[in-house]
């Protein structure tokens, strides 16, 4: 899924640091932000991309600072193996022996020292000596300027230990856990698993979704362009766009009118492949946000009927709203766990049921780098077991001849090829369905490497092979 939907437990914990008056508080910096938020992750297990949101919309920072802080905020989860294992070096009973907001400051600081080269070492120490000081006390300051000053001394840079293996030269290089990277060779070998941690650790690009009933592609591009926003096709989804310099998309008219929405390009080939139809009746079991249902009723011309699922019942309001925005009076909320639709819902009375399916978000690292540090192999295992069990599940509600299309945000194998094969041996009366849309196959072909040979009908794309989300679909036909 384009959201890896899982849960963290939360572990509150006092920094020892007492409140300011609201009347003396300073506005915050990025760098102050971004230790903060930091903290909370550590802490608490919070999500980056939440905590940003809520954080930078709270601080009234300029445009420039927040870009700044969400790169700290990124970059050093991305990199924190590598940051740990230089600080561990240099600070005694690293890290659990430091206050989590002072672990958190060191952590963004060597970051912004050996990443962030257009950032002046000495205004990164002075930053984070005067954090320390506003912080903690002077013998924390101490440290922070002493550890710094010592990182700049012996040099930012730590050599690798040379003849390394190439899963720990890689989960050292690339800062990820050794597990993933062993899994990752055992799956596409030691090349591409480099790959994959390397597409990782690199800033995602803005794209969006064009609602072709208000709007087309062309149109949307020139508006764009008029209004100096760079945007161009997406070589992936024929009903993609990347846009650089565009700032937030959902802050435009573009999306307020409904004539955009956000999503990853790999995300928005799902509904391609299912290849809905006007008046088709539609299932998506796991459905919030609510990008893919919506995406199905695009193409269905707001004709038939979208049936958007999902556990929580408070994600049954976001689905709502989207559907409003974008003028989609098709599409139907519906709250329940997706084990028991088929309980609620009339046996095959679906022409094509969609399973987005919960995963471990392996795909989607460079969205949500935590996943890296969060997710253990324990956790891959029991999700494939989970999948399987969704899958069992939900077919029952598939017509004779109708389509089961199934997708995961993830590159774990164990979720995505592996779970299709077992539930195809359960099941002979589904079968793998190559027949995709020529739109979908045109761009995947002429990328080398992408669409396997011979096609079966799935697909596993990869976060280096287009720059967008690593993401797995398999379309699969019932027996007529």
């Amino acid at each position: 899924m384009s959201d890896s939907k899982t849960t963290h437990k939360t572990h509150k914990r006092k920094t020892g640091t007492a409140a300011q008056p609201a009347a003396t508080r300073k506005p915050k910096g990025p760098r102050e932000v971004a230790m903060d938020i930091l903290k909370r992750i550590d802490t608490d297990g919070a999500y980056s991309g939440l905590e940003l949101n809520k954080a930078l919309s709270a601080s009234g920072m300029s445009r420039q600072d927040a870009a700044l802080a969400t790169e700290i905020v990124y970059g050093t989860i991305q990199r924190l193996a590598t940051i740990d294992r230089v600080l561990e070096q240099k600070v005694k009973g690293w890290p659990s022996k430091v206050e989590p907001w002072a672990r958190s400051l060191l952590r963004l600081s060597y970051y912004q020292l050996r990443w962030l080269d257009r950032v002046p070492a000495h205004a990164v120490v002075d930053e984070a000596v005067r954090l320390a000081k506003k912080r903690g006390h002077a013998g924390i300051a101490g440290l922070v300027n002493g550890v710094l000053r010592g990182v700049l001394r012996d040099g930012v840079v730590q050599p690798l230990p040379a003849n390394l293996p190439p899963a720990e030269r890689i989960a050292l290089e690339h800062s990820y856990p050794g597990w993933m990277v062993e899994r990752w060779i055992a799956d596409y070998g030691a090349e591409i698993a480099e790959a994959i941690c390397a597409a990782g650790n690199v800033p995602p690009h803005a794209s969006a979704r064009v609602n072709r009933l208000r709007t087309n592609r062309d149109d949307l591009l020139a508006s764009m362009k008029e209004a100096g926003v760079y945007a161009g096709e997406s070589p992936v989804s024929p009903d993609g766009i990347i846009a650089t310099r565009a700032g937030s998309l959902v802050s435009t008219d573009w999306f307020k009118e409904g004539q955009l929405s956000i999503q990853d390009e790999s995300s928005m080939l799902v509904a391609a492949v299912a290849d809905p139809r006007p008046g088709m009746a539609v299932l998506d079991c796991c459905a919030a946000p609510g990008g893919k249902s919506m995406h199905l009723a695009e193409r269905m011309e707001n004709r038939g009927d979208v049936f958007a699922n999902d556990v929580h019942p408070h994600k049954k309001a976001l689905i709502d709203e989207q559907a409003e925005r974008l003028g989609l009076g098709i599409v139907r909320t519906m709250t329940g766990d997706a084990k028991e639709l088929s309980l609620v819902l009339p046996t095959e009375s679906m022409d094509i049921v969609l399973l987005d399916a919960p995963c471990s978000g392996l795909g989607v690292i460079r969205r949500k780098p935590e996943i890296k540090w969060n997710k253990q192999p324990q956790d891959v295992e029991s999700l494939s077991a989970l999948q399987g069990e969704l899958l069992q599940s939900v077919r029952a509600l598939v017509k004779p001849g109708g389509t089961l299309v199934y997708s995961t945000c993830t590159v774990a194998k164990e979720e995505n090829e592996r779970a299709i094969r077992s539930f195809l041996e359960r099941n002979p009366e589904f079968s793998l369905d190559p027949d995709w849309p020529e739109e979908v196959l045109r761009p995947l072909r002429q990328a080398e490497g992408v669409l396997p040979q011979p096609f079966e009908g799935m697909l596993q794309i990869l976060p280096h092979q287009f720059g967008s989300d690593g993401f797995f679909i398999a379309r699969m036909k019932r027996r007529a």
